[in-house]
């Protein structure tokens, strides 16, 4: 299982009243986390999109562990949980510098034709992508189901 990590300074405009970071914001760090994923295994989320086709989330959770503050740094920590032929499920920890989970998080995608929004597997879109997905998402023991 290959799992990508992005670094995230958190910055004073991303906390509450009670200078805690505001839930919202993780969302806005999956996303970053996702898309560095993405990169760091040879491809954009930009390109698919010139190419014609989106990944909205069907699916998303959250279960927030310990509080993130501003002047801290977080690490959004990415990897395929599950993919299959028309839906990818992303899994996610956010944690502190001292490697405390501050939340994990899990969010599911499928992929759409960007002028009509029918799902379309990603191995017909892009087969690369599908085989590198194949490749380092999470491995289930046999006899084991999640």
């Amino acid at each position: 299982m290959f799992i990508s990590e992005k670094e995230i300074e958190i910055r004073y405009a991303e906390t509450d009243q009670m200078g805690v970071v505001y839930h919202a914001n993780y969302i806005i760090w999956l996303e970053i986390g996702r898309t560095k994923l993405i990169e760091d295994i040879g491809f954009t989320y930009a390109g698919m999109e010139k190419d014609g086709y989106l990944s909205p989330v069907m699916d998303i959770s959250i279960q927030y562990k310990a509080a993130l503050r501003y002047g801290q740094k977080a690490f959004v920590r990415t990897w395929v949980e599950e993919h299959g032929r028309l839906r990818t499920k992303y899994g996610y920890e956010i944690i502190h510098e001292d490697g405390t989970i501050a939340a994990t998080a899990m969010s599911e995608h499928i992929v759409v034709k960007k002028e009509s929004f029918r799902p379309i597997s990603i191995q017909k879109v892009n087969p690369e992508w599908h085989k590198k997905y194949e490749e380092i998402k999470k491995q289930v023991p046999d006899g084991v189901r999640n």
